[in-house]
């Protein structure tokens, strides 16, 4: 039997281990430097129907639909005249028992966490040294404590320590000029917009969405992107994210973006900067990385949470398999996503009023182009 070593206990992480769990060639184990996973968190993610179709086959569709929503289509506005260009039919790419899904990435934690025995999971397991001897893979975690693998799964995210300890600290995330904003706020705010749908509002230099995450709560999930430059002593204060004055820094860019009543009506107002891998690193035999670990793009495409499950698949096949073709294929798809995620920022966040008319024509022909939307989006989605 093979041991299956996994660094991270992220969407990625547990999610293949959720794939190995019902292989009896296979041991797995899941390392996480946390002392627990957060099992409260409010955001939403989104899941396109690639990654829905991946999560069915674990049992994804027993989550009672009070737990979970199913937008129909995404509404493009622009945000200084509030005023609908377009809208996107994603349920299109739709079948009866797979259908594009938002929830709360805690509820997502829950059902992969409560499919593995608990004692898979090791906390307060720092990475530390990784070394190969032999064909055998050492870990030396925090307290001295050693691990030896078959296979490691790296899979802990864009400020990855495993990866920067086997790429010798040559491979780092780069800022992307900009800052996530994350919140909730009640659907009263919005009274004007279709509450089956996800509501996509364009405008100079951010863009947000806020969408539901199941069919019982009254609020919305927000999610916005600001251009914002930070100096190098900024990137390297990652506590100065929470702080009320950086946080009120931020309230005060977006008064001239959207209404002060949404900006007050805010809850639970979180910011964080957005990082974005810069290169792509191919680890040794034996180690694979996973997720944000293998790549991480901006998040305009909504495909983060997604290519994580279908990622995780891909290399689980390519392990069972004994094929060495992961990091070839998935590199492909990534460069995909990840030039379509940096278009779409670009698009979106457009200030100038005649690049602004002109993609809005654009916008309105190419959501009702079904030629387009199959190249564009399907592509990603029935993948």
């Amino acid at each position: 039997m093979k041991k299956i070593a996994i660094i991270g206990a992220g969407i990625s992480g547990l999610f293949v281990a959720n794939l190995f769990k019902d292989n009896s060639n296979y041991q797995f184990t899941i390392y996480e430097k946390k002392n627990l996973i957060k099992s409260d968190e409010g955001y939403g993610i989104q899941l396109s129907t690639n990654s829905v179709n991946l999560l069915n086959k674990i049992g994804f569709n027993s989550i009672i639909g009070t737990d979970k929503f199913n937008p129909e289509k995404i509404d493009f506005y622009e945000i200084n005249k509030n005023k609908k260009i377009c809208d996107l039919n994603i349920s299109h790419f739709n079948s009866d028992n797979c259908k594009y899904t938002t929830l709360k990435r805690s509820r997502l934690i829950k059902f992969l966490m409560d499919r593995l025995d608990p004692n898979v999971i090791k906390y307060d397991h720092d990475i530390e040294k990784i070394k190969t001897i032999n064909d055998k893979i050492n870990l030396v975690f925090n307290k001295d404590q050693k691990v030896i693998c078959d296979h490691l799964i790296i899979s802990d995210g864009i400020f990855s320590k495993a990866k920067t300890i086997i790429s010798d600290n040559k491979i780092k995330a780069v800022y992307n000029n900009s800052i996530a904003i994350r919140s909730n706020i009640s659907k009263d705010k919005f009274k004007e917009l279709n509450k089956k749908n996800i509501s996509l509002f364009l405008g100079s230099n951010f863009h947000y969405v806020v969408y539901p995450t199941d069919n019982k709560d009254e609020k919305y999930n927000f999610i916005g992107i600001l251009k914002h430059n930070l100096l190098s002593n900024e990137l390297n204060n990652y506590s100065l994210f929470n702080e009320d004055k950086f946080l009120q820094t931020i309230k005060n860019k977006l008064q001239n973006k959207i209404p002060a009543n949404i900006i007050e009506h805010l809850d639970n107002f979180k910011c964080f900067p957005v990082f974005v891998s810069k290169e792509f690193y191919k680890p040794a035999q034996n180690i694979s990385l996973l997720g944000d670990a293998f790549y991480a793009f901006p998040p305009s495409f909504a495909q983060g949470a997604s290519q994580s499950i279908e990622s995780g698949s891909e290399l689980f096949d390519s392990i069972v398999n004994n094929n060495s073709n992961f990091f070839r294929n998935r590199i492909e798809k990534v460069k995909m996503i990840n030039n379509r995620s940096k278009l779409n920022q670009f698009a979106f966040h457009l200030s100038n009023p005649i690049n602004i008319f002109f993609r809005n024509i654009i916008l309105k022909l190419m959501t009702k182009n079904k030629k387009f939307l199959e190249n564009y989006l399907g592509k990603i989605y029935k993948d």
